[in-house]
């Protein structure tokens, strides 16, 4: 049986035996396992002092910034719940958001605070925020309770004494079916099992294992992370490396992904592993490494993992002419089930994209989410047992609907389809069962979009979708019927102005009426059609 631990306890450890090595490198600011687990304390330590109860939720709404790291040691450490904020959010998703997760305490960088300050009175149980910086001292704002990041985190106090175990809960927020995020509820006991072997490998068995698993690690092990940190995939796998004893990698500006900035981080630090997010990341790297007109030293990179969208074969190809000892891991994995499936491909062979190894816990289920009998040619919706989640926060219908028991075992089905290859081994992946829209790694649900699209003056109805696009996957496109004449720009403006940046229509395709079925349901796969036809002819398909 795998080492059943807590996540911040791990950490320590790491900190004992890798004192002196750096843990969290962005640009000029390195700081090493010993000074991550004082300053993790400390911060743990006012977050306690804040008035924190048992188990409390700490958001942690920053961009990629040493304090979310940081924070969620802090957090663990104090026998707390960190959670993800996607900063992106206005204040109604933020508010709905922190509610939701009955917030109190935020891990906040400065340029926030003013989103904060429109909504704290309406959510009582925020407790106190600690403010960080980028190298000065923050502007604290009207925040009752707001103090710096950077004091708290060295005051020089003691080690933190928290009382922690292994049932200490970490959430992971994602989007619901409603358009509404949802906590997914991690144990970090579970957690630890799933992100030790990166999902795919097994965990320590026992502390003496555990000691020499993180002490035999190489000092060179780094991982660069490309994404967002407020995603799973940017998260997980920053944890993934902290949780071996090696260090994390963040991009010195991180408001802004531009290929050369990556390849002058790694031909500066040297990582030995990248996290990216598919083509929306592979694509612009790939157009710098052949039209940028210099070349870029990449032998550090040993290991280059994406998760959150399918990663196309041509991107991987072009990678690996660049790269050509990495090895490229395409997970297929979810907030809700981790460990569903991997592709691998290097040098010595290319897996067709899509394709993924079975897993030994993976099984594939009918709608009815019974168990189906795993053979060619079988489809069915994926699921995976073993260590998943607990559940969604304050759900427990949809809990109900993602999680189920099958021959004694409890699987996790997030709600992708695929279909068993001819091997028998492998599954080839089909697509999601719903109407959700992948977008640059983002998940928006139509639903969302369409209510504040047909809030906009002028606008009867509106359906959206999802069309092909070279460098986001999807682009969300909304096909609208007016009373009136409608602006285009003024339209996609005012979404930004309720939803976040993301989430707002990249094309707008007008008709006379959108096309919903008898009952009034949106008809998705006729207006896709249409929408496709329109940008098509219009030229602006990408």
């Amino acid at each position: 049986m795998p080492i059943d631990i807590n996540l911040a306890d791990c950490l320590d450890l790491a900190a004992e035996l890798r004192a002196d090595d750096e843990a969290l490198i962005q640009g000029p600011r390195r700081i090493r396992w010993s000074e991550l687990r004082r300053r993790a304390h400390n911060l743990g330590r006012a977050m306690l002092d804040a008035g924190a109860s048992p188990q409390a939720k700490v958001a942690l709404y920053t961009y990629n910034h040493p304090a979310y790291m940081e924070g969620c040691y802090a957090a663990m450490a104090a026998g707390l719940v960190p959670f993800n904020v996607n900063y992106r959010y206005r204040e109604e998703e933020l508010h709905y958001l922190l509610d939701n997760a009955d917030t109190e305490l935020v891990v906040v960088h400065e340029e926030f605070v003013p989103r904060l300050e429109h909504i704290a009175a309406d959510l009582p149980k925020l407790r106190g925020y600690l403010v960080a910086s980028d190298g000065h001292d923050p502007d604290l704002g009207t925040l009752r309770g707001a103090r710096s990041y950077e004091q708290a985190a060295e005051c020089d106090g003691a080690p933190l004494a928290a009382q922690r175990t292994p049932d200490d809960q970490l959430f992971l927020y994602t989007g619901g079916t409603t358009g509404m995020p949802k906590g997914v509820m991690w144990r970090q006991g579970d957690l630890y099992f799933r992100l030790a072997g990166g999902g795919v490998g097994p965990a320590p068995a026992s502390i003496e294992e555990l000691r020499a698993f993180i002490a035999e690690q190489r000092v060179e092990l780094s991982t660069l992370i490309g994404p967002p940190l407020m995603h799973g995939t940017g998260w997980f796998t920053a944890l993934i490396a902290w949780l071996a004893g090696g260090s994390v990698v963040l991009l010195e500006d991180p408001h802004h992904f531009s290929p050369q900035m990556l390849f002058a981080t790694i031909e500066r630090e040297r990582p030995t592993a990248l996290t990216i997010v598919g083509d929306s990341f592979a694509k612009p790297m790939l157009r710098e490494l052949r039209d940028g007109g210099r070349s870029y030293r990449l032998d550090s990179l040993r290991l280059i993992s994406s998760s959150g969208v399918i990663w196309s074969e041509e991107a991987k190809q072009g990678l690996l002419e660049y790269c050509p000892g990495a090895m490229l891991i395409d997970s297929f994995s979810s907030s809700e089930a981790i460990g569903m499936g991997a592709s691998i491909t290097t040098a010595q062979g290319v897996v067709r994209t899509g394709k993924f190894q079975l897993g030994e816990r993976t099984r594939l289920f009918d709608e009815n989410l019974q168990p189906l009998a795993t053979a060619p040619g079988v489809k069915g919706l994926v699921g995976v047992g073993g260590q998943q989640p607990l559940g969604y926060y304050k759900d427990s219908d949809k809990t109900a609907r993602t999680f189920v028991e099958a021959d004694g075992k409890r699987y996790s089905i997030p709600g992708d389809w695929a279909q068993v290859n001819d091997d028998g081994k492998t599954l080839t992946l089909l697509g999601r069962g719903s109407v959700c829209i992948n977008t640059g790694g983002e998940k928006v649900f139509p639903e969302e979009v369409e209510e504040v699209v047909k809030k906009f003056p002028g606008v009867h109805d509106s359906v959206v979708v999802g069309v092909p696009d070279e460098k986001w996957g999807e682009a969300i496109t909304a096909v609208v019927s007016t009373f009136t004449p409608v602006d285009t720009t003024s339209l996609v403006a005012f979404v930004k102005e309720h939803l976040a940046g993301y989430k707002a229509p990249k094309h707008v395709v007008f008709v006379a009426q959108v096309f919903r079925s008898p009952s009034g349901k949106a008809d998705y796969k006729h207006t896709r059609q249409v929408a496709l036809a329109e940008l098509a002819r219009s030229g602006a398909s990408s």
